[in-house]
């Protein structure tokens, strides 16, 4: 054997370490909400999203520069643009309205529909049709999260409900971009440049809100501030585009089912949140859907 054998990895351990990136890209996105919850311990709702871009960008930018990676072409940049609104800009700040008044539980098993929305946003956008089982699974899903909002929320839908369901919306848009310019460039340089173009957004609204806003600075505030932008927003994405693209979307978004139910225990563990009877059963029941789209969207 030479060294050049030596040194080049089997395919097993290449498809082991790209599980593993993935299965970490799903932690870091299941620990958002709970950050998040600790974040507006400090922060007001707007003044955490704006600096939480910023720290993000400030992220993205030294491995950019420290990779010399060039600048995207020009007719990348509108995509680059759908992505910084849907995932950076209008996804936080959307959840973090929303989970003002709705618990981190309620809210996983609302975003747990976005799977589903994004393979629609997808069929959309590429042409696809999908077969029709897919879209019972998909229709059923939905159906689950609705009712489970409406029953949580005492018969009709809730503010914090309709920035949730804002959310999916416009973050499903963003990964839908995003996965199509991730044939032109690695993934995390999409999330990367996406996050710089929203930087100077993310410095005004930052200046703008830190004046109207109050600051309580707690340890709490602090910790879950640096999670949503270092570990969520940039160490999040940055795996699970690792991981994506050495297994494959497929097995990597089987990885994601469990999102919403890691979201459910850390709620209990971090927060101290008492779960109702529905809360487990609709998350179960959005797996069960999102797991037949997957064997169905093919």
């Amino acid at each position: 054997m030479t060294a050049q054998d030596s040194a080049t990895p089997s395919p097993a351990i290449a498809v082991s370490g790209g599980t593993l990136l993935a299965a970490l890209g799903v932690v870091a996105f299941s620990l958002t909400f709970p950050s998040t919850v600790w974040g507006l311990e400090s922060f007001g709702p707007w003044s955490l999203v704006a600096v939480r871009g910023a720290l993000a960008a400030l992220i993205a930018s030294g491995f950019l520069l420290a990779l010399r990676v060039p600048v995207p072409e020009r007719r990348h940049w509108g995509g680059l643009a759908v992505v910084g609104g849907g995932v950076v800009v209008g996804f936080p700040l959307l959840t973090t309205l929303a989970l003002e008044t709705s618990t981190t539980s309620h809210a996983a098993v609302v975003v747990g529909l976005l799977p589903l929305t994004t393979a629609a946003f997808a069929a959309v956008r590429t042409g696809r049709r999908p077969s029709r089982t897919f879209w019972l699974a998909a229709l059923a899903g939905a159906a689950v999260v609705i009712a489970f909002a409406v029953q949580q929320s005492g018969g009709a839908l809730s503010a914090g409900d309709l920035y949730l369901f804002g959310a999916l919306l416009v973050c499903a848009a963003g990964y839908t971009e995003g996965g199509r310019l991730a044939r032109t460039m690695p993934g995390w340089q999409v999330i990367g440049w996406a996050l710089i173009g929203c930087l100077p957004l993310s410095v005004a609204g930052a200046a703008v809100a830190l004046s109207f806003e109050p600051v309580r600075l707690t340890a709490h505030g602090v910790i879950g501030l640096v999670w949503v932008a270092a570990g969520s927003t940039f160490f999040g994405l940055y795996v699970w585009y690792r991981g994506m693209a050495s297994i494959g979307i497929a097995k990597a978004s089987q990885l994601q089912l469990a999102q919403p139910v890691l979201t459910l225990v850390w709620s209990v563990l971090l927060l101290g949140e008492h779960l109702t009877a529905a809360a487990p059963i609709a998350a179960v029941a959005v797996l069960v859907c999102i797991a037949v789209t997957q064997r169905t969207a093919g």
